[in-house]
């Protein structure tokens, strides 16, 4: 018999989002362990707010919320806001019931400086980071180092001289026309009005100079988890010197080798590694002036040429945070605000990998 296509709308609903996800979900694993950091972390959210007064959208809704907007490469906040309205699926994830109704986008922008001020997504970066060690997945003897390129959100006709500020656009409106072709553009004598603390940046000879930051990240070469990340303005050494910065605050057990690609074959960078008491297992870059500062003393053992090879480990996960992440160019400025968006994709990255890792039968 044919069945009808004749609506009734019910009044009550007996159905919980629990029910309706599939017990052998992928987000399943991934929860659990997210909720497990912010059980850990809730002493830190506590203090973000008042003992009094109107209680507020749950910060740890707000972090899962953030978490689905990198997993499933949702481009802005508004959005995420309008799936939440009919998605079961992120309403389980975030924590919300059927008839609970969601908050404005503009939560988002009101609550991060609150995040931000605390340092949330570090602290559940790190809380990631510390069940993947617990879990034996990490190793603290072999890690590589890179960094990535990271586009601000301003475009070039807002780089203008740091004298004057206003220009001498034409046409009016908002996108009023303005030719810079031709002038002499630099980060001493320029600055974007959108975003001053984006730096003017090229990243090889023979490509176009944008404005950007450098993300930078360290990676174990057992899984290639992301074990330590941050993010610096442009500029041609921020990617040693943030390497340097990142192993100090690692500081490994024992003596540990770095993985890194020929940007970082400098003599400088290789003393300061060996001061940390780290093997620098640098690609050599002989094409240099003055040649490598990597010699046989270092090529010649076998651990040598598999640390270059696991090194493209985190040339993955810069993949998936520009592809799947929010990356390739976050709808936010300045470097705290770069800086928190980065480190919740690679925490992101962690958990899907450990997710595949810890539970094959979800891949």
């Amino acid at each position: 018999m044919r069945g009808s296509d004749s609506k009734q709308e019910a009044m009550f609903s007996y159905v919980s989002p629990e029910a309706r996800i599939a017990t052998n979900h992928p987000l399943r694993p991934i929860r659990a362990m997210v909720s497990e950091a912010l059980v850990q972390m809730d002493r830190k959210l506590e203090k973000l707010y008042s003992a009094t007064g109107r209680p507020s959208i749950a910060p740890e809704r707000l972090v899962r919320a953030l978490l689905l907007q990198v997993l499933y490469s949702i481009r802005s906040e508004r959005l995420l806001v309008e799936q939440l309205e009919y998605n079961l699926l992120f309403r389980w994830f975030v924590g919300l019931s059927v008839d609970e109704p969601v908050w404005d986008h503009s939560t988002f922008s009101k609550n991060r400086d609150r995040l931000l001020e605390a340092d949330i997504a570090r602290e559940l970066f790190e809380a990631i980071v510390e069940q993947a060690r617990l879990a034996g997945l990490l190793s603290d003897e072999h890690f590589s180092v890179d960094g990535t390129m990271i586009q601000a959100w301003a475009s070039h006709k807002s780089f203008r001289p740091k004298d004057d500020p206003g220009g001498s656009g034409g046409g009016g409106g908002r996108n009023e026309t303005r030719d810079f072709h031709g002038e002499q553009r630099t980060n001493d004598t320029h600055a974007s009005t959108t975003d001053p603390e984006a730096k003017l940046y090229k990243k090889s000879r023979g490509t176009p100079s944008k404005l950007a930051y450098i993300g930078h990240a360290v990676s174990e070469n057992r899984h290639g988890l992301i074990v330590g990340a941050k993010v610096t303005q442009a500029s041609g050494t921020a990617e040693r010197s943030a390497a340097i910065e990142m192993l100090a605050e690692l500081s490994p057990p024992g003596r540990c080798t770095l993985g890194a690609d020929k940007s970082y074959d400098t003599r400088d960078f290789v003393r300061q590694t060996r001061e940390l008491k780290v093997t620098p297992h640098v690609a050599q870059h002989l094409e240099r002036r003055g040649g490598s500062a990597i010699d046989s003393r270092t090529t010649r053992h076998p651990g040598y040429a598999l640390s270059i090879k696991a090194r493209k480990l985190i040339e993955e996960s810069f993949g998936w945070a520009k592809d799947i992440g929010l990356l390739r160019r976050p709808k936010v400025r300045g470097q705290r605000k770069i800086e928190f968006a980065t480190l919740l994709t690679f925490t992101g990255y962690n958990l899907v990998r450990m997710r595949n890792l810890l539970a094959p039968g979800f891949t």
